[in-house]
Protein backbone atom coordinates (compact mmCIF):
# COMPACT_ATOMS: atom_id res chain seq x y z
CA UNK A 1 0.00 0.00 0.00
CA UNK A 2 1.10 3.47 -0.90
CA UNK A 3 2.11 5.87 2.39
CA UNK A 4 -0.37 8.02 1.43
CA UNK A 5 -3.39 5.64 1.43
CA UNK A 6 -1.67 4.12 4.62
CA UNK A 7 -2.18 7.60 6.19
CA UNK A 8 -6.15 7.78 5.57
CA UNK A 9 -6.55 4.57 6.92
CA UNK A 10 -4.21 5.40 10.35
CA UNK A 11 -5.46 8.62 10.78
CA UNK A 12 -8.73 10.14 12.18
CA UNK A 13 -9.77 6.74 13.97
CA UNK A 14 -13.09 6.56 14.92
CA UNK A 15 -14.28 5.54 18.41
CA UNK A 16 -16.86 2.56 18.71
CA UNK A 17 -19.31 4.61 18.98
CA UNK A 18 -19.35 6.45 16.08
CA UNK A 19 -18.22 3.12 14.23
CA UNK A 20 -21.86 2.35 15.12
CA UNK A 21 -23.97 5.13 14.30
CA UNK A 22 -21.95 4.73 11.06
CA UNK A 23 -23.11 1.31 10.65
CA UNK A 24 -26.67 1.93 11.90
CA UNK A 25 -27.53 4.11 9.37
CA UNK A 26 -26.32 1.68 6.60
CA UNK A 27 -28.36 -1.24 8.68
CA UNK A 28 -31.63 0.95 8.15
CA UNK A 29 -31.13 1.57 4.74
CA UNK A 30 -29.00 -0.97 2.80
CA UNK A 31 -32.08 -2.92 0.73
CA UNK A 32 -30.89 -5.06 -2.00
CA UNK A 33 -28.78 -7.58 -0.58
CA UNK A 34 -25.12 -8.58 0.26
CA UNK A 35 -23.85 -7.37 -3.09
CA UNK A 36 -26.05 -4.26 -2.76
CA UNK A 37 -24.63 -3.81 0.67
CA UNK A 38 -20.92 -4.11 -0.67
CA UNK A 39 -22.25 -1.17 -3.05
CA UNK A 40 -23.45 0.75 -0.23
CA UNK A 41 -20.31 0.21 1.86
CA UNK A 42 -17.95 1.41 -1.04
CA UNK A 43 -19.93 4.80 -1.72
CA UNK A 44 -19.39 5.65 2.21
CA UNK A 45 -16.07 3.99 3.35
CA UNK A 46 -13.90 4.69 -0.01
CA UNK A 47 -16.01 7.47 -2.00
CA UNK A 48 -17.26 9.53 1.22
CA UNK A 49 -15.04 8.86 3.84
CA UNK A 50 -12.24 7.97 2.26
CA UNK A 51 -11.40 5.37 4.85
CA UNK A 52 -9.56 2.80 2.47
CA UNK A 53 -8.45 2.93 -1.13
CA UNK A 54 -10.53 1.26 -4.20
CA UNK A 55 -7.80 -1.29 -4.56
CA UNK A 56 -7.75 -2.07 -0.92
CA UNK A 57 -11.47 -2.56 -0.67
CA UNK A 58 -11.44 -4.74 -3.51
CA UNK A 59 -9.18 -7.10 -1.24
CA UNK A 60 -11.10 -6.65 1.39
CA UNK A 61 -14.09 -7.82 -0.46
CA UNK A 62 -12.36 -10.38 -1.86
CA UNK A 63 -11.38 -12.01 1.82
CA UNK A 64 -14.80 -11.91 2.65
CA UNK A 65 -16.15 -13.67 -0.24
CA UNK A 66 -13.26 -16.16 0.13
CA UNK A 67 -14.88 -17.35 4.22
CA UNK A 68 -17.79 -18.93 4.67
CA UNK A 69 -20.44 -16.70 6.16
CA UNK A 70 -22.06 -13.14 4.86
CA UNK A 71 -19.75 -11.28 2.89
CA UNK A 72 -21.00 -8.07 3.89
CA UNK A 73 -21.32 -8.31 7.41
CA UNK A 74 -17.87 -9.61 7.61
CA UNK A 75 -16.57 -6.48 5.24
CA UNK A 76 -18.40 -4.47 7.98
CA UNK A 77 -16.52 -6.51 10.69
CA UNK A 78 -13.08 -5.78 8.78
CA UNK A 79 -13.84 -1.94 8.46
CA UNK A 80 -14.84 -1.76 11.92
CA UNK A 81 -11.74 -3.49 13.12
CA UNK A 82 -9.23 -1.08 10.84
CA UNK A 83 -10.85 1.84 12.68
CA UNK A 84 -11.46 0.88 16.13
CA UNK A 85 -9.74 -2.61 16.94
CA UNK A 86 -12.61 -5.50 18.24
CA UNK A 87 -14.49 -3.02 19.52
CA UNK A 88 -15.04 -1.53 16.32
CA UNK A 89 -15.79 -4.63 14.77
CA UNK A 90 -18.63 -5.76 17.13
CA UNK A 91 -19.74 -2.05 16.76
CA UNK A 92 -20.08 -2.27 12.87
CA UNK A 93 -22.09 -5.63 12.98
CA UNK A 94 -24.02 -4.21 16.11
CA UNK A 95 -25.39 -1.48 14.29
CA UNK A 96 -25.79 -2.79 10.81
CA UNK A 97 -27.34 -6.10 12.01
CA UNK A 98 -29.68 -5.07 14.43
CA UNK A 99 -32.66 -3.03 13.02
CA UNK A 100 -33.33 -6.12 10.72
CA UNK A 101 -32.84 -8.55 13.48
CA UNK A 102 -35.49 -6.48 16.09
CA UNK A 103 -37.85 -6.05 13.18
CA UNK A 104 -37.46 -10.10 12.46
CA UNK A 105 -38.08 -11.30 16.28
CA UNK A 106 -41.15 -8.26 16.20
CA UNK A 107 -42.47 -10.13 13.13
CA UNK A 108 -42.11 -13.87 14.66
CA UNK A 109 -43.55 -12.39 17.85
CA UNK A 110 -46.95 -11.21 15.83
CA UNK A 111 -46.71 -14.78 14.26
CA UNK A 112 -47.08 -16.52 17.26
CA UNK A 113 -49.20 -13.75 19.08
CA UNK A 114 -51.91 -12.52 16.38
CA UNK A 115 -51.56 -14.82 13.32
CA UNK A 116 -55.33 -14.16 13.05
CA UNK A 117 -54.38 -10.59 12.03
CA UNK A 118 -52.64 -12.05 9.01
CA UNK A 119 -54.86 -13.90 6.88
CA UNK A 120 -53.52 -17.08 5.45
CA UNK A 121 -53.35 -15.36 1.73
CA UNK A 122 -50.84 -13.09 3.19
CA UNK A 123 -48.98 -15.82 4.27
CA UNK A 124 -49.21 -17.82 1.09
CA UNK A 125 -47.92 -14.43 -0.72
CA UNK A 126 -44.52 -14.02 1.00
CA UNK A 127 -44.22 -17.52 0.56
CA UNK A 128 -44.10 -17.06 -3.32
CA UNK A 129 -42.12 -14.51 -3.31
CA UNK A 130 -39.78 -16.28 -1.55
CA UNK A 131 -39.94 -18.66 -4.28
CA UNK A 132 -38.59 -15.74 -6.67
CA UNK A 133 -35.87 -14.80 -4.54
CA UNK A 134 -34.31 -17.82 -4.25
CA UNK A 135 -34.81 -17.74 -7.92
CA UNK A 136 -32.93 -14.84 -8.62
CA UNK A 137 -30.46 -16.18 -6.51
CA UNK A 138 -29.85 -18.99 -8.01
CA UNK A 139 -29.42 -17.18 -11.45
CA UNK A 140 -27.52 -14.63 -10.73
CA UNK A 141 -24.89 -17.04 -8.83
CA UNK A 142 -24.88 -19.86 -11.65
CA UNK A 143 -24.08 -16.73 -14.18
CA UNK A 144 -21.02 -16.21 -11.88
CA UNK A 145 -20.11 -19.22 -10.94
CA UNK A 146 -21.07 -21.91 -13.97
CA UNK A 147 -19.30 -20.22 -17.46
CA UNK A 148 -18.66 -23.81 -18.21
CA UNK A 149 -20.19 -26.90 -18.86
CA UNK A 150 -17.56 -28.34 -16.27
CA UNK A 151 -18.94 -26.29 -13.81
CA UNK A 152 -22.75 -26.57 -15.23
CA UNK A 153 -22.07 -30.18 -14.18
CA UNK A 154 -20.36 -29.91 -10.92
CA UNK A 155 -23.91 -27.54 -9.90
CA UNK A 156 -26.18 -30.18 -11.17
CA UNK A 157 -24.44 -33.37 -9.73
CA UNK A 158 -24.67 -31.11 -6.04
CA UNK A 159 -28.02 -30.41 -6.73
CA UNK A 160 -29.06 -34.26 -7.21
CA UNK A 161 -27.23 -35.49 -4.11
CA UNK A 162 -28.54 -33.08 -1.73
CA UNK A 163 -31.84 -34.17 -3.05
CA UNK A 164 -31.77 -37.50 -2.92
CA UNK A 165 -29.67 -37.61 0.37
CA UNK A 166 -31.44 -34.46 1.96
CA UNK A 167 -29.40 -34.14 5.18
CA UNK A 168 -26.63 -31.21 6.56
CA UNK A 169 -23.79 -34.09 6.40
CA UNK A 170 -24.70 -34.99 2.76
CA UNK A 171 -24.13 -31.26 2.06
CA UNK A 172 -21.14 -30.49 4.00
CA UNK A 173 -19.80 -33.72 1.96
CA UNK A 174 -20.95 -32.46 -1.75
CA UNK A 175 -18.62 -29.21 -0.40
CA UNK A 176 -15.75 -30.72 0.38
CA UNK A 177 -15.64 -33.15 -2.81
CA UNK A 178 -16.64 -29.94 -4.71
CA UNK A 179 -13.39 -28.59 -3.58
CA UNK A 180 -10.94 -31.44 -4.44
CA UNK A 181 -12.27 -31.68 -8.09
CA UNK A 182 -11.77 -28.28 -8.31
CA UNK A 183 -8.27 -28.61 -7.44
CA UNK A 184 -8.15 -31.73 -9.77
CA UNK A 185 -10.01 -30.60 -12.69
CA UNK A 186 -9.70 -26.80 -13.13
CA UNK A 187 -6.10 -25.24 -14.16
CA UNK A 188 -4.53 -22.13 -11.98
CA UNK A 189 -4.04 -19.14 -13.08
CA UNK A 190 -1.89 -16.98 -11.22
CA UNK A 191 -3.54 -14.18 -9.70
CA UNK A 192 -3.00 -11.01 -10.12
CA UNK A 193 -0.66 -8.76 -7.69
CA UNK A 194 -2.85 -6.89 -4.53
CA UNK A 195 -2.20 -4.26 -2.20
CA UNK A 196 -1.99 -5.56 1.57
CA UNK A 197 -5.10 -5.32 3.28
CA UNK A 198 -5.18 -2.66 5.60
CA UNK A 199 -5.81 -4.17 8.52
CA UNK A 200 -2.93 -5.52 11.42
CA UNK A 201 -4.45 -8.94 13.50
CA UNK A 202 -1.23 -10.43 15.15
CA UNK A 203 -0.40 -13.89 13.79
CA UNK A 204 -0.94 -15.15 17.49
CA UNK A 205 -3.66 -13.62 17.92
CA UNK A 206 -5.42 -14.78 14.27
CA UNK A 207 -3.95 -18.16 15.69
CA UNK A 208 -6.18 -17.96 18.61
CA UNK A 209 -9.06 -17.29 16.92
CA UNK A 210 -9.04 -19.47 14.47
CA UNK A 211 -8.60 -22.18 17.41
CA UNK A 212 -11.76 -20.88 19.29
CA UNK A 213 -13.97 -21.16 15.77
CA UNK A 214 -12.66 -24.97 15.79
CA UNK A 215 -12.98 -25.65 18.92
CA UNK A 216 -16.91 -24.47 18.84
CA UNK A 217 -17.52 -26.30 16.01
CA UNK A 218 -16.26 -29.41 17.06
CA UNK A 219 -17.06 -28.84 20.89
CA UNK A 220 -20.82 -28.04 20.65
CA UNK A 221 -22.10 -30.55 18.54
CA UNK A 222 -20.51 -32.93 21.62
CA UNK A 223 -22.25 -30.53 24.06
CA UNK A 224 -25.53 -30.97 22.83
CA UNK A 225 -25.33 -34.63 22.69
CA UNK A 226 -24.27 -34.83 26.35
CA UNK A 227 -26.10 -32.24 27.90
CA UNK A 228 -29.31 -31.87 25.26
CA UNK A 229 -31.02 -29.53 25.61
CA UNK A 230 -33.61 -27.32 22.94
CA UNK A 231 -30.87 -24.16 23.83
CA UNK A 232 -27.89 -26.39 23.32
CA UNK A 233 -28.96 -27.70 20.47
CA UNK A 234 -30.20 -24.51 18.65
CA UNK A 235 -26.51 -23.34 19.31
CA UNK A 236 -24.71 -25.91 17.84
CA UNK A 237 -27.38 -26.14 14.57
CA UNK A 238 -26.93 -21.95 14.23
CA UNK A 239 -23.64 -21.69 15.01
CA UNK A 240 -22.80 -24.88 12.12
CA UNK A 241 -25.17 -23.01 9.39
CA UNK A 242 -22.52 -19.64 9.95
CA UNK A 243 -19.42 -22.16 9.80
CA UNK A 244 -20.48 -23.79 6.43
CA UNK A 245 -22.34 -22.02 4.20
CA UNK A 246 -20.25 -20.41 1.20
CA UNK A 247 -22.74 -18.29 -0.52
CA UNK A 248 -24.34 -15.88 1.71
CA UNK A 249 -27.86 -15.93 3.23
CA UNK A 250 -29.52 -17.49 0.31
CA UNK A 251 -27.78 -20.80 0.46
CA UNK A 252 -27.55 -21.06 4.63
CA UNK A 253 -31.89 -21.63 3.57
CA UNK A 254 -31.52 -25.21 3.13
CA UNK A 255 -29.10 -26.21 5.82
CA UNK A 256 -31.38 -24.32 8.30
CA UNK A 257 -34.59 -25.87 6.90
CA UNK A 258 -33.08 -29.38 7.08
CA UNK A 259 -32.13 -28.91 11.09
CA UNK A 260 -35.59 -26.89 12.30
CA UNK A 261 -38.45 -27.95 9.89
CA UNK A 262 -37.87 -31.97 10.42
CA UNK A 263 -37.44 -31.29 14.10
CA UNK A 264 -40.62 -29.46 14.78
CA UNK A 265 -39.15 -26.79 16.17
CA UNK A 266 -41.19 -24.35 13.35
CA UNK A 267 -43.79 -25.30 10.74
CA UNK A 268 -42.30 -24.85 7.07
CA UNK A 269 -45.09 -22.70 6.30
CA UNK A 270 -43.68 -19.97 9.24
CA UNK A 271 -40.41 -21.00 7.85
CA UNK A 272 -41.35 -19.41 4.79
CA UNK A 273 -43.05 -16.87 5.27
CA UNK A 274 -40.21 -15.48 7.51
CA UNK A 275 -37.73 -15.78 4.64
CA UNK A 276 -40.09 -14.07 2.44
CA UNK A 277 -40.51 -11.27 5.30
CA UNK A 278 -36.90 -10.74 5.61
CA UNK A 279 -36.60 -10.00 1.79
CA UNK A 280 -38.21 -6.25 2.77
CA UNK A 281 -35.69 -5.48 5.45
CA UNK A 282 -32.33 -3.78 5.09
CA UNK A 283 -29.59 -5.30 6.54
CA UNK A 284 -28.22 -8.91 6.47
CA UNK A 285 -30.12 -11.82 5.15
CA UNK A 286 -28.85 -13.99 8.49
CA UNK A 287 -31.28 -12.16 10.73
CA UNK A 288 -33.79 -14.22 9.46
CA UNK A 289 -31.67 -16.87 12.57
CA UNK A 290 -33.11 -14.22 14.54
CA UNK A 291 -36.78 -15.25 12.97
CA UNK A 292 -36.63 -18.55 13.32
CA UNK A 293 -35.15 -18.22 17.01
CA UNK A 294 -38.37 -16.39 17.81
CA UNK A 295 -40.49 -18.50 16.34
CA UNK A 296 -39.07 -21.95 18.11
CA UNK A 297 -42.21 -23.63 19.14
CA UNK A 298 -40.38 -24.88 22.49
CA UNK A 299 -38.02 -22.59 24.72
CA UNK A 300 -35.81 -20.77 24.59
CA UNK A 301 -38.01 -18.52 22.03
CA UNK A 302 -39.34 -15.21 21.58
CA UNK A 303 -36.25 -12.47 22.60
CA UNK A 304 -34.37 -14.85 24.11
CA UNK A 305 -34.36 -17.47 21.68
CA UNK A 306 -33.91 -14.57 18.85
CA UNK A 307 -31.07 -13.29 19.87
CA UNK A 308 -28.75 -16.79 20.55
CA UNK A 309 -30.08 -17.96 17.26
CA UNK A 310 -28.42 -14.61 15.72
CA UNK A 311 -25.71 -14.65 17.63
CA UNK A 312 -24.85 -18.32 17.28
CA UNK A 313 -25.03 -17.44 13.59
CA UNK A 314 -22.76 -14.42 13.31
CA UNK A 315 -20.12 -16.06 15.95
CA UNK A 316 -18.37 -17.94 13.29
CA UNK A 317 -17.89 -14.52 10.78
CA UNK A 318 -16.41 -12.90 13.84
CA UNK A 319 -13.98 -15.93 14.86
CA UNK A 320 -12.89 -16.20 10.85
CA UNK A 321 -12.45 -12.46 10.18
CA UNK A 322 -10.08 -12.08 13.06
CA UNK A 323 -8.52 -15.10 12.80
CA UNK A 324 -7.84 -15.54 8.55
CA UNK A 325 -7.10 -11.93 7.96
CA UNK A 326 -2.93 -12.56 9.49
CA UNK A 327 -2.89 -15.31 6.60
CA UNK A 328 -5.30 -14.07 4.11
CA UNK A 329 -2.07 -12.54 2.18
CA UNK A 330 -0.63 -15.63 1.57
CA UNK A 331 -4.02 -17.54 0.81
CA UNK A 332 -5.67 -15.79 -2.00
CA UNK A 333 -2.01 -15.86 -3.73
CA UNK A 334 -2.15 -19.64 -3.58
CA UNK A 335 -3.71 -20.51 -7.25
CA UNK A 336 -4.21 -23.83 -6.35
CA UNK A 337 -7.06 -22.21 -3.63
CA UNK A 338 -8.68 -20.68 -6.26
CA UNK A 339 -9.20 -23.73 -8.24
CA UNK A 340 -10.75 -25.31 -5.07
CA UNK A 341 -12.58 -22.54 -4.37
CA UNK A 342 -14.08 -22.55 -8.28
CA UNK A 343 -15.23 -25.92 -7.76
CA UNK A 344 -17.06 -25.52 -4.31
CA UNK A 345 -18.76 -22.24 -6.00
CA UNK A 346 -20.07 -24.27 -8.14
CA UNK A 347 -21.95 -26.78 -5.76
CA UNK A 348 -23.45 -23.61 -4.13
CA UNK A 349 -25.26 -22.87 -7.09
CA UNK A 350 -26.27 -26.66 -6.90
CA UNK A 351 -27.19 -26.57 -3.26
CA UNK A 352 -29.18 -23.17 -4.27
CA UNK A 353 -30.99 -24.90 -7.22
CA UNK A 354 -31.88 -28.22 -4.80
CA UNK A 355 -33.52 -25.50 -2.21
CA UNK A 356 -35.65 -23.35 -4.96
CA UNK A 357 -37.26 -27.06 -5.66
CA UNK A 358 -37.06 -28.23 -2.21
CA UNK A 359 -38.47 -26.95 0.55
CA UNK A 360 -39.18 -23.51 -1.48
CA UNK A 361 -41.56 -25.08 -4.63
CA UNK A 362 -42.68 -27.76 -3.74
CA UNK A 363 -44.41 -26.38 -0.45
CA UNK A 364 -45.51 -23.17 -2.25
CA UNK A 365 -46.65 -23.76 -6.06
CA UNK A 366 -50.09 -25.60 -5.84
CA UNK A 367 -51.72 -23.91 -8.50
CA UNK A 368 -51.46 -21.93 -12.29
CA UNK A 369 -52.48 -18.92 -10.47
CA UNK A 370 -49.02 -19.42 -7.55
CA UNK A 371 -46.73 -20.02 -10.54
CA UNK A 372 -47.89 -16.67 -12.46
CA UNK A 373 -47.26 -14.58 -9.15
CA UNK A 374 -44.23 -16.02 -8.34
CA UNK A 375 -43.39 -15.17 -12.49
CA UNK A 376 -44.40 -11.83 -11.69
CA UNK A 377 -42.49 -11.05 -8.47
CA UNK A 378 -39.22 -12.79 -10.21
CA UNK A 379 -39.45 -10.32 -13.57
CA UNK A 380 -40.31 -7.58 -10.69
CA UNK A 381 -36.61 -8.28 -8.92
CA UNK A 382 -34.54 -9.50 -12.15
CA UNK A 383 -35.52 -6.95 -14.65
CA UNK A 384 -38.05 -3.93 -13.80
CA UNK A 385 -35.83 -3.62 -10.76
CA UNK A 386 -37.86 -2.52 -8.14
CA UNK A 387 -36.91 -2.79 -4.62
CA UNK A 388 -37.50 -6.04 -2.82
CA UNK A 389 -39.26 -4.34 0.02
CA UNK A 390 -41.80 -3.24 -2.31
CA UNK A 391 -42.55 -6.66 -3.92
CA UNK A 392 -42.44 -8.29 -0.62
CA UNK A 393 -45.34 -5.80 -0.24
CA UNK A 394 -47.32 -6.68 -2.75
CA UNK A 395 -46.82 -10.26 -2.49
CA UNK A 396 -48.71 -10.14 0.94
CA UNK A 397 -51.71 -7.92 -1.03
CA UNK A 398 -51.86 -10.36 -4.09
CA UNK A 399 -52.26 -13.02 -1.37
CA UNK A 400 -54.88 -11.32 0.47
CA UNK A 401 -56.94 -10.41 -2.99
CA UNK A 402 -56.59 -13.23 -4.81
Amino acid sequence: MKAAETTIILEHREGAWEIFLVFLRLGLTSFGGPIAHLGYFRDEFVTRRQWLAEKSYADLVAFCQFLPGPASSQAGMALGLARAGYGGALAAWAGFTLPSAIAMILFAQGLANHRDVLSSGVLHGLKIVAVAVVAQAVWGMAVNFCKDALRVTIAVLAACAVLLAPSALAQIGVMAIAGLAGLLLFSPVQAAEHEPLPITVSHRAGVLWLMLFFVLLIGLPILAKELPSHFTAEVDVFYRAGSLVFGGGHVVLPLLQAAVVPSGWISNETFLAGYGAVQALPGPLFTFAAFLGGSMNTAPSGWMGGMACLLAIFAPSFLLVMGALPVWENVRRNVRTQSALSGINAAVVGLLLAALYHPVWTSTIHSPRDFVLALIFLVALMFWKLPPWLVVIASGVAGFWF
